[in-house]
């Protein structure tokens, strides 16, 4: 099985497939300040397979990517990236202030 994320500006999320069926998508809201994850989700026939997981990770990477810190309002994002120390750093709460 394999999952792919693409990011989908016009619809403002990623979105994830598996061998090319619609799986799953993480909304986001992106400022030139920070980044906003309010929602995800996962078609139940999908999971526990990892789209969460692949969706989480592409979405971060992406805001690393473009320098952003992150509040995810999203429980799955945000304990996602408890569990992955080498995201935490990402989170607008550990960031002193956000660069005007």
């Amino acid at each position: 099985m394999a999952v792919t994320v693409r990011d989908n500006p016009s619809a403002h999320r990623f979105e994830a497939a598996v061998d090319g069926a619609g799986a799953g998508f993480a909304e986001y809201l992106r400022t030139d300040r920070l980044v906003v994850y309010p929602h995800t989700d996962v078609d139940p026939a999908f999971e526990g397979r990892g789209v969460g997981g692949a969706l989480a990770r592409a979405a971060l990477d992406d805001a690393r990517a473009r320098g952003l810190p992150v509040l995810a309002t999203c429980p799955f994002i945000s304990a996602w990236m408890v569990r992955h120390p080498e995201y935490q750093d990402l989170a607008y709460q550990n960031r002193s202030r956000v660069s005007d």
